[in-house]
């Protein structure tokens, strides 16, 4: 675990508190079960009381209505009408004045005798004239006659709408087939009873109610803002089907009931505010809130506790193991209790002091063997470039160019003072990169057609870097080789150079195609676990030169470049362990 007080998740505070709202969970959702439990109690006893309100009143609505039904056949069958409708070209007036005077009688009884009726009318079309409670005889109404009279004949519908309004009918035929209906009743109910009867069913502070005709020609609400609703919300409500729905309407969630007459194919519902079915849980929410907000500050309290007694002393722990890791052995931690943390303290320290002493004697050695190790691997890469100089070489003799052959061989010459100067593993890193430009110099009179380079600048925050010899220019050596040799086109070759979080980076990329995305992830494979492969090779040998000197952290890492081929990056730290050896 290299960074173990980094991430809260795994600390042991985290864990104690997890442990603590697994026991505090259980409650809260408890608590959370119960108000919903007694929120669908409070629903289901609201819709039991309201289905029956709902169920009365269709029963008592229905009832009116076949009374209404009853009055409206005795009409049919009434000899007066009859009378009128069949022999009034042969009654005299006073006959006619009289018959008039008897049915308009019957009609007024029968219209006071129901709230629910507004007006009575009768259609002849033998006299052409309609009769009616409220404006006697006027002239035949042509619009309702042909409206009533193209309902089919022994329909089921017992209401009918009409102009916004329920009507009632009852047609009279003549008997003869194809022949017109003598006369049709017609029954207009009134819309303010029917919404005045809608109020009562309102058991609760702020509900409403409406009736709707199942094919939803027919809509009315107990009052004005009620029929707003039904207007905006039509589709929704119609959809809505038997007790403890719920609906949404200008923002407001309502819960409804409703019932259904088939005798009548006409719905009656009742919807009321959701903060009114939850006015009585309010307290019950109230205290639901306190619980949460005291279960809420429990948990901040032992959060707080559990963070000063164990947490920071466990923190200022691991901090001290990291500073020791990080190779810092002047520590001294103090705990001011008496309990397990002072006495995991005391035997830190003491373990400290014991490493001092040990890291002490075994300093000058390990010293020692490290600088052999680093002069074993330094030495498996000084012979390749000759080799390949003698290559060079030998290919510009044959050309007979004495100019290049002299620029060359001076170059040369610099490039092995470099390699041979005073026998030192360590150079800045200014002089590391003006050999491997040097040796780039080189090959570019080789490849001058071929191959383009791009060179850029060291940064001066990097030029005194300490490093080992010998790191950038095999890695040059290596592109050249075994990428841009083989292409058939022009090849080409940057070096760059980035200063990153505390590091220092050498990138040099290619745009060979030798290596396909297996071969890139073999040579991290290699880098990675460098202990499963036998074979040193020269890679790997940069690689393990630099992770000696600056740690894990430096080294090489490789990837896909963006220009198409390999891309091999050398990090460095800028604070690195290669300036105290």
């Amino acid at each position: 675990m290299n960074a173990p007080i980094r991430s809260f998740r795994t600390t042991i505070l985290a864990r104690m508190v997890m442990m603590y709202l697994i026991i505090i969970l259980p409650v809260l959702l408890l608590g959370v079960y119960l108000y919903n439990w007694s929120y669908n109690n409070a629903s289901r006893d609201l819709s039991t009381a309201t289905m029956a309100q709902l169920t009365d009143y269709l029963g008592d609505l229905t009832r009116e209505l076949d009374w209404i039904e009853m009055q409206q056949f005795d009409i049919l069958e009434d000899n007066h009408l009859n009378r009128l409708a069949v022999t009034w070209d042969m009654m005299s007036s006073v006959e006619r004045r009289s018959s008039l005077n008897e049915l308009f009688q019957r009609l007024a009884t029968i219209k006071t005798s129901s709230d629910y009726i507004k007006d009575i009318r009768i259609h002849v079309r033998k006299i052409d004239k309609t009769l009616s409670v409220q404006s006697t005889m006027q002239n035949f109404d042509t619009k309702s006659y042909s409206f009533f009279r193209s309902i089919p004949y022994k329909s089921d519908k017992k209401l009918i709408s009409y102009n916004g309004l329920l009507h009632m009918i009852a047609i009279k035929q003549s008997g003869v087939k194809g022949d017109e209906p003598l006369f049709i009743v017609q029954v207009e109910l009134d819309n303010r009873k029917l919404r005045s009867s809608l109020g009562q069913v309102n058991l609760y502070s702020g509900s409403r109610s409406y009736l709707l005709a199942e094919d939803s020609t027919f809509a009315l609400g107990n009052d004005e803002e009620t029929d707003n609703i039904l207007k905006k919300n039509m589709t929704a409500l119609r959809e809505v089907q038997g007790r403890w729905s719920r609906f949404k309407a200008d923002g407001r969630q309502y819960h409804i009931d409703k019932a259904f007459s088939e005798q009548l194919d006409l719905s009656v519902a009742n919807f009321l505010p959701m903060e009114e079915v939850r006015r009585p849980l309010a307290k019950f929410k109230m205290w639901a809130w306190l619980f949460a907000l005291a279960s809420l500050c429990a948990v901040s309290v032992y959060t707080v506790m559990t963070y000063r007694m164990v947490h920071r002393p466990l923190l200022q722990l691991v901090k001290s193991f990291r500073r020791m890791e990080d190779g810092s052995l002047d520590i001294q931690i103090e705990h001011k209790h008496s309990d397990e943390f002072g006495y995991l303290y005391q035997r830190f320290n003491q373990m400290i002091a014991k490493l001092q002493i040990l890291i002490d004697q075994d300093f000058k050695q390990k010293l020692m063997m490290q600088k052999a190790e680093l002069k074993q691997l330094q030495s498996q890469i000084n012979p390749h470039f000759l080799y390949n100089s003698f290559f060079i070489l030998n290919s510009l003799s044959k050309t007979g160019d004495v100019e290049r052959i002299e620029q060359f061989t001076g170059m040369l010459g610099e490039y092995f003072r470099f390699i041979t100067r005073n026998g030192e593993d360590y150079v800045k890193l200014s002089e590391e990169i003006r050999h491997s430009r040097m040796y780039t110099e080189i090959q570019k009179l080789r490849f001058s057609r071929r191959i383009q380079v791009q060179f850029d600048e060291l940064p001066e925050e990097m030029r005194d870097i300490r490093v080992p010899r010998l790191i950038t220019q095999p890695l040059i050596e290596n592109a050249y080789e075994h990428s841009l040799e083989k292409l058939p086109e022009e090849g080409m070759l940057r070096v760059s150079f980035e200063s990153f979080s505390g590091e220092a980076r050498i990138v040099i990329e290619d745009n060979g195609n030798e290596l396909d995305d297996a071969g890139i992830k073999m040579l991290q494979e290699k880098l990675l676990h460098p202990l499963k492969f036998q074979e040193m090779t020269g890679m790997m040998n940069i690689h393990r030169r630099i992770s000696l000197i600056h740690g894990d952290g430096g080294g090489l890492e490789i990837s896909r470049s963006g220009l198409g081929g390999l891309k091999v990056m050398i990090r460095i730290g800028l604070r690195g362990k290669g300036d105290d050896v």
